[in-house]
C-alpha cells in the first residue's frame, strides 16, 4: 500500500494522488468525519472496486463530496427543494451534514447507477477537512467518500485502522493522523414531503430544527 502523509505532502505527491484517481484508482483519505474511500463516481469500474474492497452490498448507496453548490447542481435535480438545500448549505457547509437529494440519471451523463444503488437519490456533502476539500477542487468534480472500513465494521479514525481493516486490498492511503471522531455525518433526506432526519451526527437535530423552523421529522 502506497502511503502519503498529509503533513509532509509535496506538490508532486499530490499530483500522483490526483493522477491515480483520474485513472480510476481508489484511495483511503481523511475527511471531516472518518477516513473515506475516494474514487471517481462517474467511473463504474472504480465504484465496483469500492464495493469489492468494503465487501459492501450493492443495495447500499455511496455518498459523494462536493466543493460548491454549482457542483451539487451538476449532480441532482433539486427544483422543488433547492430553497431548503441552499438554506442548509449556507448554514452548515462546509461541514459534516450530508443532504440526500434527487439524482439525475446516468442517461444524463450522471454518476454510475451503483453510486445511487438504483434509489434515484444521492447523498452529497461539502467537507471542511482541508485535504478532502483540496482534492475535490483539484479533481474538478465530486469524489466518493464512503467510510474506509469493511462493511459492518467500525469506522476508521487513523491510517492504522484503515490498514488493519482493508490491508492490501487498498493500493493508496493518505495519512491525515488521528481524526477527532469516528461519528458519521448527519444524514438529512430532502426527497420526502418534509425534510427527514435519517441519522443524527455532528449536526444535531436541534440545530436542524432551528434552521428549518421545526419543519423536520
Amino acid at each position: 500500500m502506497l502511503t502519503f502523509d498529509v503533513a509532509n505532502l509535496s506538490d508532486r505527491d499530490f499530483d500522483q494522488i490526483l493522477s491515480f484517481l483520474q485513472a480510476g484508482g481508489v484511495i483511503g483519505f481523511p475527511t471531516d468525519t472518518a477516513y473515506g474511500l475516494g474514487a471517481d463516481p462517474f467511473n463504474e469500474s472504480a465504484i465496483r472496486r469500492i464495493f469489492e474492497i468494503k465487501g459492501r452490498p450493492e443495495s447500499k448507496p455511496i455518498l459523494v463530496l462536493v466543493d460548491s453548490m454549482d457542483m451539487v447542481q451538476r449532480l441532482v435535480g433539486i427544483s422543488d427543494v433547492s430553497g431548503i438545500a441552499n438554506q442548509l448549505a449556507s448554514r452548515f457547509w462546509p461541514g459534516p451534514l450530508t443532504l440526500i437529494l434527487p439524482a439525475l440519471g446516468p442517461e444524463l451523463g450522471n454518476v454510475s447507477r451503483l453510486v445511487t444503488s438504483g434509489t434515484g437519490t444521492i447523498g452529497v456533502r461539502w467537507p471542511s477537512a482541508p485535504f478532502a476539500l483540496r482534492l475535490v477542487r483539484a479533481f474538478g468534480r465530486p469524489i466518493t467518500a464512503t467510510s474506509a472500513n469493511k462493511s459492518g465494521m467500525p469506522s476508521t479514525v487513523t491510517a492504522d485502522d484503515v490498514r488493519a481493516q482493508l490491508g492490501m486490498d487498498l493500493e493508496m492511503l493518505i495519512d491525515g493522523g488521528r481524526l477527532p471522531t469516528s461519528q458519521g455525518s448527519t444524514l438529512l433526506d430532502l426527497t420526502q414531503d418534509r425534510p427527514t432526519l435519517v441519522r443524527e451526527g455532528p449536526v444535531s437535530r436541534m440545530a436542524l430544527e432551528e434552521a428549518l423552523n421545526g419543519n423536520i421529522r
